[in-house]
Order: structure tokens, then sequence, then C-alpha cells
């Protein structure tokens, strides 16, 4: 006789999946392991159905769920016809609203009512998602800049070179350059104060003599290339607040040693400020050299009044085929960004093959 209460559970069980619908910023009633499976997968729970006991969440309905997608109920779940159903968030936000919730369009699953229904009925604005599990903070949040900083005085002429540089029609053309023997000479003189930049400023120097079209720029207004007898070689270097060039002026004429002397004043003066106009706008040509930084590869823009930049990558081993077997050499690319109203690409690659031919087979050449 007992046994004929017991069935009854059973028919109810059938609308229990509408219990099942989690609306959003509700609590969500799932399984450890479904909760662990979620969080592994970026899935919120939130607005999910459950096939569980109650329409609790298992590893099963996690199982078909991805990142980003939509609530569904589980197979089969149909709210029946006539029947309202609410969430009880949504019944508490009536009952503080005096709303009958039981008149309001619902937009849960099947129709049901949940929260944020209510506050729109209200005429109150609805509550905002939750994140999902996966989103959320591991760690405290740095202090980083937020929002919109005025350019200082050297940062705003920054801006405005390199938007110039927009108006020239530029090219670029890259070769790796073997330094196996430069870094030998480098070491050798590094104990006497000689630096890797002068050493550079020194070789690209010594090719410009071979390739003048390469130190001159054109010019608009007059039509014409503007060729220069001096070989003015200017370095970027990064100081605090901007980006600055100092120019080594007659770098093909000097020795090795007042270069470097030069070029250590002129870097000291860059980082306090006392650079001279003269000292940072006389280049006749351009070079940037992030090769400490180990990038493998990159090019720049080209300066005005220049018509050329060479971009210097880092050295690193390399395997070259030598005598027709594998080996393993130093090497570094290097790319030439020029303005492409006077220098060609057959002018770009023979600069770049006697400035290869200088640092792979005859570097010291550079300090003679």
């Amino acid at each position: 006789a007992a046994a004929a209460p017991a069935a009854a559970p059973a028919k109810a069980a059938a609308p229990a999946a509408a219990s099942a619908v989690v609306a959003s910023g509700e609590r969500v009633v799932a399984s450890p392991l479904a909760k662990v499976m979620a969080a592994e997968k970026g899935v919120d729970l939130q607005g999910q159905a459950g096939s569980g006991p109650n329409g609790r969440i298992i590893a099963r309905d996690v199982e078909g769920m991805t990142p980003g997608s939509a609530p569904k109920a589980p197979s089969g779940y149909r709210l029946p016809a006539g029947v309202k159903s609410a969430s009880p968030m949504a019944k508490k936000a009536a009952k503080a609203n005096g709303i009958d919730w039981t008149t309001v369009a619902g937009t849960g699953l099947g129709g049901r009512v949940t929260e944020d229904d209510v506050l729109v009925a209200a005429g109150k604005p609805p509550k905002k998602a939750s994140s999902a599990p996966g989103a959320k903070p591991t760690r405290e949040a740095p202090e980083l800049p937020d929002g919109p900083k005025a350019l200082t005085g050297m940062q705003t002429a920054v801006a405005r070179n390199m938007e110039a540089t927009m108006e020239a029609p530029t090219f670029q053309v890259s070769r790796l350059i073997k330094t196996d023997r430069f870094d030998e000479l480098y070491a050798s003189l590094k104990p006497r104060g000689v630096t890797v930049s002068a050493l550079l400023s020194k070789a690209v120097a010594l090719t410009l003599e071979k390739h003048p079209v390469v130190n001159a720029h054109y010019d608009k207004a007059t039509n014409s290339i503007v060729y220069k007898k001096d070989i003015n070689v200017a370095n970027a270097v990064a100081i605090d607040g901007g980006l600055i060039t100092p120019v080594l002026k007659n770098a093909n004429l000097k020795d090795i040693m007042t270069i470097s002397s030069e070029w250590r004043d002129l870097v000291g003066k860059a980082k306090s400020g006392d650079l001279k106009p003269d000292e940072f706008q006389s280049g006749s040509f351009a070079v940037s050299n992030l090769g400490m930084f180990g990038v493998s590869k990159f090019g720049s823009l080209l300066p005005p009044g220049t018509g050329g930049i060479l971009a210097i990558a880092g050295s690193s081993p390399t395997v070259v085929l030598k005598n027709g077997q594998p080996t393993t050499v130093k090497a570094m690319e290097v790319t030439l960004t020029a303005d492409h109203r006077h220098i060609y690409g057959a002018d770009s690659a023979l600069f770049l093959k006697d400035l290869a031919e200088l640092i792979e087979n005859d570097p010291i050449s550079i300090v003679l």
C-alpha cells in the first residue's frame, strides 16, 4: 500500500528542468567536477541548464558546452503550456519592486522570467552578466597607466618626424652578414674603449663612399637629387621619454678611437638633454641598431632629409653551407630602407653587398 504514493514525485520530475535554468547573476547549482571542467574549458555556467537531480549541472552537461555557447535546456525540455515560471531571484526582485511577476514576459529558457526581466519591467537597468569562471583574475592586478597623457616636447617632435616619413615612397632590402671576424675585431678593441656603434658607423661610412646616391636625398621643391660630400652617420638612441639621433660627422675620415670618443660624448649629451640641433639634425644617412636587445630582424622608417636608414639586428649562430658542407657561423640581418625616388633596388643591393664584403672579409680596414 505504501508503494502507491512513491510514483507522485516521479511525475513532478518532468518540469524539474525549469529549475535548471539559472538566470544571469544567480547561483549556479553544479557538481564539483562540472565546475572544474567548466573552468578548464572557459565555459560560463550561468544560464546553462542541467540534467542532474533538480536541474543540477553535471559533468555530462559540460562536455557538450563550448566557451560563449548559448544556454540550452536539456534534451526534450518544454515548459508546459499555460505554466508560468520564474527564478527565485526574479520573484525576490518582483516583491521588492511591487510587481506581479506572472505579468512579466519572460526571456529565459522556455519563457521563464528572470531577474533582469523583472528589473526591466520596473524601469531599472538589468544587472551585468558575471564573467566566465575561466576569465576571473588569478592574481592581484598590477598598477598600469590608463587614459590619455600629453606628449612631451621630445615625443611630439618624434611623432611629427614619423608622420613626415610617410611622404617618401620607400622600399626595403635585407641581407645576412656573417660577423665572426668582425666580432673578433671588436673583442680585441673593446678593452681600449671602442664601441660596436663606432665600428658599425665607420663601416657604413666607408661603404657610402662607394655609393654616394645612398648618402644623398631627394628634394621635391627642386626635383633634384641632393648629393653630400660629407658622410654624417646618425645613430638612433633611445632616451627617457623619446628617441634622438646623434650624428657622427665625417665618420669615413676619422680613426676608430676618435669616433668612439665622440660617440660616448654624444650619448652623454643625449641623455642629459644637452645636444645642440646640429649634433642631431645633420645626418646624411641613419643607422638603427637593436642587436643588443636580441632582435632578429626589423625595418626602420626613413628620417626626413635622408635617402636611407640601415636597421641592424642581433648577431646569432646561423647554419650556412661552406664547401658544400653545413657549418655554423655568427651572422646578423641588416635591412636598408631607401627612398625609391632616387635610390633603386640595384643601388641598395650593391650597397649591402659591399658592406657585407667589408664586415665579413676585411674588417681590419675599418680601423686602419
